[in-house]
């Protein structure tokens, strides 16, 4: 195998830690950090959400994105140093929340202008470019960061995404919908936020600047499911059967088969009924159709997923705890977006 991208560094900020190492460690410790937040249910009671602890209650939507992305971005580029920002040509690719009630089109615009604003702070020129949204956001985004590095392009690409449905009127919408984890609502899940990202660059990149070699992108695609949560089906998993697929071409099953996957599975029904489908569909990927899914621990973190996912495999990478060299994070937007990405521990020998 000949490697074309890798992870050579990573930063977060979420609901369990304010770095990506310590956010990594209360996932895998099961600490949750669901807490009572000042809104008010149709009961009268306050809603249960986890929430960033370094954020005030009274600041809502796009307000809290900012925040926990420039945290994000200023580990990262501590971890890369001057002459890895500077000389690497960076591309900032920016996964964002979908438009829903308390985020607009515009609100968009503004998260993406006042993080331009950061890197002009930071004495680093750059332009922070959409290229997702939604839960599968970053896992487009790295598959566009992929494609480029295979076109010999030499830049050193920020993947990121950041959310948070900590705002009235997404609230609101959340429980019109049936969606807001709360008594006698089936299937509903817990808002979280947060943001992560992923510092990507080509083996040639990598090794000019000298950076640390963190996993190897073996693989990553993205998909549309056309059967969204509104259908009279419900999904069958077709579009991320198809991600599932192109994320692991490269693959030699069973020999190779995943034992490890990150997962944005909430406690809604159709995105468990999704994977069920999926599973059965892709048999020989899997030696065992077991999953994490850390919303137990931070909540649905939305756009933010794919990064945070990619984290906590490299972490387990790191420390040695991952119960296999290779690792899925798999995602799903609620427009249809389906992306799954594929991560190898770069220590392992060839097999």
């Amino acid at each position: 195998m000949n490697p074309q991208i890798a992870v050579v560094a990573v930063g977060a900020r979420t609901p369990v830690g304010s770095t990506a190492e310590t956010s990594a460690a209360a996932v895998r410790a099961g600490i949750s950090r669901y807490a009572e937040y000042p809104f008010i249910d149709p009961r009268g009671e306050l809603v249960v959400v986890a929430a960033d602890r370094l954020l005030d209650s009274r600041i809502e939507g796009r307000d809290r994105l900012v925040p926990m992305a420039e945290s994000a971005f200023a580990q990262v580029l501590a971890k890369l140093g001057d002459e890895a920002a500077h000389e690497g040509r960076l591309r900032v690719l920016l996964a964002l929340p979908e438009t829903r009630p308390g985020f607009s089109e515009d609100d968009a615009a503004w998260v993406t202008d006042a993080l331009m604003a950061f890197f002009r702070t930071n004495s680093t020129s750059v332009r922070v470019e959409i290229a997702g949204r939604g839960h599968a956001g970053v896992i487009r985004a790295v598959e566009l960061a992929a494609w480029e590095c295979s076109k010999g392009s030499d830049n050193l690409f920020l993947v990121a995404g950041v959310d948070s449905y900590h705002h009235a009127e997404t609230f609101a919408w959340l429980e019109r919908n049936r969606r807001f984890a709360q008594p006698g609502i089936r299937g509903g899940f817990t808002p979280g936020e947060g943001a992560g990202c992923l510092a990507i660059a080509s083996t040639r990149l990598r090794v000019r600047l000298r950076l640390p070699q963190l996993a190897i992108v073996r693989g990553v695609c993205t998909a549309q499911e056309n059967l969204l949560r509104d259908s009279d089906t419900g999904s069958f998993g077709a579009g991320m059967t198809q991600a599932i697929k192109g994320a692991i071409a490269g693959l030699e099953l069973p020999r190779e088969g995943l034992d490890l996957l990150y997962s944005d599975i909430n406690g809604e029904r159709y995105r468990s009924e999704e994977w069920g489908f999926a599973v059965l569909r892709t048999p020989s990927v899997w030696k065992s159709p077991r999953y994490r899914a850390p919303s137990d621990c931070w909540g649905d973190t939305g756009a933010a997923l794919g990064a945070l996912g990619g984290i906590l495999a490299v972490q387990a990478f790191a420390r040695g705890y991952a119960r296999s060299p290779r690792a899925m994070v798999l995602a799903g937007s609620d427009g249809g977006l389906r992306g799954a990405m594929l991560l190898q521990d770069p220590r392992l020998s060839k097999e």
